[in-house]
């Protein structure tokens, strides 16, 4: 009888180790998925929404904040292309100025 009250013991020893492992083996990954939840692997990249005629009805059911939102990124969006083609116009002129000379 006092052997398997040893053993038992033992056993349930073991049982408890493995639980406090598998514990603290979950609660790692919980800190991991915590900490890099606003890397860019789980963000997905933010897609620009075009107002047209084919999505004129979407537009229209979305709210008028998210309307507003929505078309103040575009704006950036427009004139930050704007400015990449004018940058660029400038470094053409700029090289063939510079090769006439």
């Amino acid at each position: 009888m006092g052997v398997y009250r040893i053993g038992l013991k033992i056993l349930f020893k073991t049982i408890q180790l493995k639980m406090k492992l598998i514990l603290l083996l979950l609660i790692t990954f919980i800190v991991l998925l915590w900490v890099y939840k606003d890397s860019k692997i789980f963000n997905k990249p933010e897609r620009i929404f075009k107002l047209n005629k084919k999505n004129f009805y979407t537009w229209m059911n979305f709210s008028k904040k998210e309307r507003y939102e929505l078309s103040k990124k575009d704006s950036a969006f427009y004139l930050n292309q704007r400015k990449n083609l004018l940058k660029q116009i400038r470094n053409e002129y700029k090289n063939i100025s510079g090769s006439k000379k």
